[in-house]
């Protein structure tokens, strides 16, 4: 898969000069600053190029004052931070897919009708836990399956008052 989009070649350049040299590097004027200038939430996510996930972290809304940065903090956490996998070794660079999803504002659901998971990604709110999930997901298929997988991910009981919200994600790869 070609990665061509500036979200992403910003995404690799972050990953491996971290992963290689631990060092945060400096937006380059090689990418259109432009396209950066927009402050939302996003996730980076890592894949093999078999497709299995290496590691995905990402913000739901900005921490950072403009993507550059939120991009550059996501994908490092992506690379090195995600709990479910060791740290990226340089090795594992050269068969690494990156895709950087980047978000709209949430909107609060209020009937599970409203919610498709091929269009619409998830939070899931119960007192302090959160569970967040990604829109077009591999095997989720169903509103259903995709309350259940958030819900767990989030340490969410199964008759614990919810609150939902829905967003999109323009997906770059």
């Amino acid at each position: 898969m070609n990665e061509h989009h500036p979200y992403v070649i910003w995404a690799r350049k972050v990953i491996e000069a971290y992963v290689k040299e631990k060092r945060k590097i400096d937006f380059d004027e090689t990418l259109p600053k432009d396209l950066f200038n927009k402050k939302r939430g996003c996730f980076v996510s890592l894949h093999k190029s078999s497709g299995e996930l290496r590691g995905c972290i990402g913000t739901i809304m900005p921490v950072y004052d403009n993507l550059i940065m939120e991009i550059r903090e996501n994908a490092i956490a992506a690379a090195t931070s995600d709990p479910r996998f060791p740290p990226l070794s340089p090795k594992e660079l050269d068969d690494l897919v990156i895709s950087v999803d980047v978000l709209s504002d949430l909107e609060k659901v209020n009937d599970i009708n409203e919610l498709d998971p091929k269009i619409f990604g998830i939070v899931v709110k119960s007192g302090y836990k959160r569970g967040v999930l990604l829109p077009d997901l591999e095997g989720v298929n169903t509103v259903e399956e995709q309350l259940r997988i958030v819900k767990l991910k989030a340490g969410i009981y199964k008759n614990e008052p919810i609150e939902i919200y829905k967003f999109t994600v323009e997906r770059f790869f």
